[in-house]
């Protein structure tokens, strides 16, 4: 499989106690290089249940599915052809990168523009994206004129057709990982494989329960730069995890810190206090936009947003003293913590 994308290197979701032990179908383990990182497949194989290798087959044709349609580190996927495109002009395209676009917008939209899939020109300004050549402030001149390149009211889609009225350039980075991990989930199921977790650059979907019969554990990692600390444990079942930061990936310049996480309105690094946010729901692909969307909002604006959609949310703050975290009412109930 080509290497696909330096996806988000702010997901942080960890593992926690997986294999479990005890009497019980054996557990299959598998996994590989994707997407610029790895992903990873754990199952409870029960008796009936097609070969090992047939399941890391159907796997490893998704993951290769995702690559070849939305990749942005390849110049031969579907989305890169697109985006090589001049204004006015429109491609055809495959179901799933309609779906994709379709859900951007309805985020781009209830993040009054703030989050926005066509932010790939103002990534590879500042350094962050695939054509992104040195991590520096650019020039205001130009920083406006790429401006004008982004916007997700420069797509529609005309039938089975994506078609753009500016030269913007599409990035999935923010969600499709959590498609790609929904897929196999389905695909998952309706093999007849119901105890599983499926993960993908650190996006992930549990179901069912380990072969000792307890809970899938996640852990959810301390945003710090120098090592890995467990933060929270969650027990998930049938929910995707999603988590998205700003302390991995970053320049600074005179003094100031530079995220690669971008507010489309501005066309400039989030300047918040908010150093990440993990989402629990039921779509793993909303997960994975979720938490970008909050993270771009900042601690007041996604704690607003969470609470008024009902999402499970989970924050870690940077304070004078350190880090603070604070959980919305809807992840309080999901994960079974006390309510305010």
């Amino acid at each position: 499989m080509s290497d696909l994308m330096n996806w988000r290197v702010c997901v942080v979701v960890l593992f926690g106690l997986l294999a479990g032990c005890g009497k019980g179908d054996p557990l299959e383990t598998f996994g590989g290089p994707t997407m610029g990182s790895t992903y990873s497949i754990k199952y409870v194989r029960h008796a009936g249940l097609p070969a090992p290798d047939d399941v890391r087959t159907e796997v490893e044709k998704i993951l290769a599915d995702v690559d070849r349609e939305m990749s942005t580190y390849r110049s031969d996927s579907d989305i890169e052809v697109f985006n090589a495109l001049p204004a006015n002009r429109c491609q055809s395209m495959p179901a799933s990168v309609l779906e994709l676009v379709r859900v951007g917008e309805q985020l781009s939209i209830e993040s009054e523009g703030s989050y926005d899939l066509t932010v790939e020109p103002l990534m590879n300004l500042w350094g962050f994206g695939p054509q992104g050549r040195e991590e520096k402030v650019p020039d205001p001149k130009a920083l406006a004129e790429v401006r004008q390149r982004v916007g997700h009211a420069h797509l529609h889609i005309d039938g089975d057709q994506l078609c753009k009225d500016a030269a913007v350039e599409v990035d999935f980075n923010s969600i499709a990982a959590g498609y790609a991990v929904d897929t196999i989930a389905a695909r998952l199921e309706a093999m007849g494989i119901h105890d599983y977790l499926a993960e993908a650059t650190g996006e992930l979907k549990a179901a069912g329960k380990k072969p000792d019969g307890s809970p899938w554990r996640i852990a959810l990692e301390e945003p710090r730069d120098d090592r890995q600390v467990a933060e929270r444990i969650l027990a998930v079942d049938g929910y995707g995890v999603s988590t998205s930061g700003d302390y991995r990936n970053y320049f600074e310049q005179g003094g100031q810190r530079f995220s690669h996480t971008f507010d489309a309105r501005t066309g400039e690094p989030v300047s918040h206090n908010l150093a990440s946010v993990t989402v629990i729901h039921p779509s793993t692909l909303m997960a994975d936009g979720l938490s970008t969307l909050l993270l771009i909002l900042g601690p007041e604006r996604g704690w607003d947003y969470a609470e008024k959609h009902d999402i499970g949310a989970f924050f870690v703050i940077r304070a004078d003293t350190g880090f603070v975290t604070r959980t919305s009412h809807a992840f309080q109930r999901l994960s079974g913590e006390k309510t305010e």
